[in-house]
């Protein structure tokens, strides 16, 4: 039986909805799309949402295998293992009815190597792109790159005329605050067609029947309404009154009262990601703390201190209710480099703690601000509130700041937060992609979410070379060695991997996906 509902959606969710046919998605997740502009930012609801309007040359089905979309074929160059050779699909046309070739896919790539990208680290083993004919491009990389496809499953391919007509050629300085064309329109290849845009309010896409892969796709939904719903309680409401058929994050603590609900199911599956604490133990002093001329987080006793003070198991039942696995890397079990030991390391001992911080000097504490995000992960300011806790237990005391993510994520990117959560995960399923985002120190357009400080010249080396070393048994090799040092200075502290719940209405089939990006092309209706 359907439980009733005295929550006011008020605008959340159109009235018109209801009214739709079955072939509408009615979707709802707890945060929006930061921006459409292809290469602005690298955050999975983005991509998302860019995944049905956009499309980069190769993707990933749920599986995990790649899939060709922009691409058909791709292989290194024969007798020239520097150059990637891809193939490009013939008879695309973008939204606005103009032929997708080669130049556009030149054009997409150098626009994502600007400063302004968030997508620059995927394709900086990249030196040129040029096009061979009217379909073949070929990438030309700083040596031999064996995972350069991994790279591109987000990658998007805009217009270059469009862009060139709408003055967005440049990639928009996310970062500064700037609104271009591309922010809030878009014209891509993809399986949707963007109808109207209202930033953190709702995103109509309607079905491209001039999609060329029409005929190989289940294509079933015909439209598209997409509602941010921060509040997870007026997320669950919407869904159990029929507002809304599909949940994409689903609160643990209403995980039983969907699953009973007639006419709605849910589906799980674990997450290709992670979820920690980043500190900043790069700075001789730090502004977030109440000890003056000096950083607490600097000293690896600390740090390993506060990591030994979280009770992940406790999370996992009370916060998460059993809807996490507890980590002891920033890497999620899908990853290449990932060991179970490593998995395993994180153990809590609160009298350990408090001995290594009277042993590092600070036995009486310190205090320091934690910036969490409160729409972006599964309980993100729950997991904060209860980290405020234990922390608290070892002297620490932790002011506990959250917000939209919109305002959280440019704290870490711009070096304003000395104490904050992320969550990463991984679509390259290879510990060089976390590397170069979270290890690397922050210099030549690398390591620009690594919000630590942290910065080793010789381990930099050894993160640039994964990008040329062909012989996979001595890259393994260095990835254990690269993660060793990281473990060793307990870059961050890891909480937990994230697990999916999908919900659903019982007509709507899809599986889920563990990137957690519904490709709603492959959505059917019983």
């Amino acid at each position: 039986m359907k439980i009733a509902t005295t929550v006011i959606l008020g605008s959340l969710v159109s009235t018109l909805a209801l009214q739709a046919s079955a072939e509408t998605l009615r979707w709802a997740r707890a945060g929006d799309a930061l921006t459409l502009d292809p290469h602005a930012q690298n955050e999975g609801p983005t991509h998302t949402i860019r995944h049905q309007i956009y499309e980069p040359l190769v993707i990933r089905d749920v599986t995990g295998e790649f899939e060709p979309a922009l691409a058909t074929e791709w292989a290194p160059k024969e007798g020239d293992p520097n150059v990637w050779v891809f193939k490009l699909r013939e008879g695309v046309k973008f939204h606005d009815g103009a032929d997708f070739t080669a130049e556009d896919a030149v054009f997409s790539f150098e626009r994502a190597m600007q400063p302004n990208s968030d997508m620059k680290e995927l394709i900086g083993s990249i030196t040129e792109v040029r096009a061979v004919d009217d379909y073949t491009i070929e990438m030309v990389t700083d040596g031999p790159n064996p995972i350069l496809p991994s790279n591109l499953t987000n990658l998007f391919i805009l217009d270059k005329g469009w862009a060139e007509a709408n003055n967005t050629v440049d990639v928009q300085d996310f970062e500064g605050g700037e609104i271009t064309y591309a922010t809030t329109n878009a014209n891509g290849t993809g399986p949707y067609v963007l109808q109207s845009r209202e930033p953190d309010v709702r995103t109509v896409m309607v079905r491209n029947d001039n999609y060329w892969g029409i005929d190989q796709f289940p294509m079933e939904v015909t439209e598209i309404i997409y509602t941010p719903i921060q509040n997870a309680a007026t997320r669950v409401a919407a869904l159990l009154s029929g507002e809304i058929n599909f949940l994409q994050d689903m609160p643990v603590q209403d995980l039983q009262r969907v699953s009973e609900a007639d006419g709605l199911l849910v589906k799980t599956a674990p997450q290709n990601r992670v979820i920690f604490f980043g500190l900043n133990m790069g700075a001789d002093d730090i502004e977030a703390d109440n000890i003056d001329g000096a950083n607490p987080l600097a000293d690896v006793r600390v740090r390993r201190a506060m990591s030994m003070a979280i009770n992940r198991d406790a999370i996992r039942q009370v916060v998460m209710r059993g809807q996490s696995e507890p980590a002891g890397m920033i890497a999620p079990p899908f990853v290449n480099g990932w060991t179970a030991e490593m998995d395993a390391a994180s153990a809590t001992d609160v009298d350990a703690a408090k001995a290594l911080m009277e042993e590092a000097g600070y036995g009486d504490g310190f205090s320091i601000r934690l910036d969490c995000p409160n729409d972006r992960y599964i309980n993100d300011e729950g997991i904060c509130q209860a980290a405020v806790g234990m922390l608290g237990q070892i002297g620490i005391t932790v002011n506990l700041d959250a917000k939209p993510k919109a305002q959280h994520f440019p704290l870490i990117t711009e070096s304003q937060t000395d104490f904050y959560m992320l969550g990463w995960g991984v679509p390259t399923y290879d510990s060089e992609y976390v590397f170069n985002f979270l290890v690397h120190g922050r210099e030549d357009d690398i390591g620009t979410w690594n919000g630590t400080g942290y910065d080793n010249d010789e381990l930099d080396a050894q993160i640039k070379s994964l990008a040329s070393n062909t012989d996979l048994d001595a890259r393994n090799a260095d990835i254990a060695s690269i993660w060793e040092t990281v473990q060793d200075e307990q870059l961050y502290i890891p909480i937990h991997h994230q697990v999916l719940n999908w919900a659903m209405s019982e007509n709507v089939g899809i599986d889920v996906d563990p990137e957690d990006q519904p490709k709603v092309k492959y959505f059917t209706f019983d």
